[in-house]
């Protein structure tokens, strides 16, 4: 008889706006607690090449030029959270994003006997954000991100992680758009606070710190919430 306890996979949600480090941070976590990273864009990029039943829905939507459905999201993810690789626990990076979702998200997890161990609000200055947004980029190759001010690379044109030459900024990162952005973000996404805060799973950590600051913060939260 196997009497060696079962752990459930833990599931962090990270909140925050545009710039607040969001996908920094989860790859950092990714490396100390053997988590897997899951983003909407990532996700439905790998089914649609997998050609999953989801994948080929979701494309047949993208090519039509309309947005993919939340139904559709939430079964390519519960194809990802069923693949081995997950065991000890996953990232969400930019989903949930409304009410709506958060609620999906929850009758999902359920299903599989599970919930939101942790959803962790990455807490910032709006106007320092956009002053962060309009200074970042990413290797082209890799993609590991870093910023003009807050993070260049140790040796200047050449990526720390794979020693790429080639780095790229997106079209959408300037001020004007950082704006935009954020006000979407405040009046979309920050409600899930309340969401999470009302299940009691809600912690959050001051984001205006170093890179390394807030990851110490989070890798202490990710310690005390989870079995990872």
């Amino acid at each position: 008889m196997d009497n060696t306890a079962k752990i459930t996979p833990a599931v962090l949600i990270l909140l925050g706006p545009p710039g607040a480090g969001k996908g920094t941070q989860a790859r950092m976590l990714e490396d100390s607690f053997g988590l897997i990273q899951l983003s909407t864009g990532d996700l439905l990029r790998a089914a649609v090449a997998a050609g999953t039943p989801a994948g080929l829905a979701a494309k047949a939507v993208m090519e039509a030029g309309a947005l993919v459905s939340d139904d559709i999201v939430l079964a390519i993810l519960k194809d990802r959270l069923a693949e081995p690789d997950v065991t000890r626990g996953i990232i969400l990076d930019g989903f949930p994003r409304t009410d709506g979702q958060a609620a999906a998200l929850d009758a999902l997890l359920a299903e599989a006997g599970q919930r939101v161990t942790a959803a962790i609000s990455l807490e910032v200055d709006d106007e320092a954000m956009v002053a962060r947004v309009a200074g970042r980029y990413t290797c082209g190759t890799c993609g590991e991100g870093y910023h003009d001010e807050f993070k260049r690379p140790a040796v200047a044109g050449t990526c720390d992680k794979c020693g790429g030459a080639t780095f790229k900024r997106r079209a959408d990162d300037t001020a004007e758009t950082a704006r935009e952005r954020l006000k979407a973000y405040h009046a979309q996404t920050a409600p899930l606070i309340a969401h999470y805060g009302r299940l009691g799973v809600l912690e959050t950590i001051d984001a205006m710190g170093s890179i390394d600051e807030i990851a110490s913060g989070l890798g202490q939260i990710v310690a005390r919430v989870s079995a990872v």
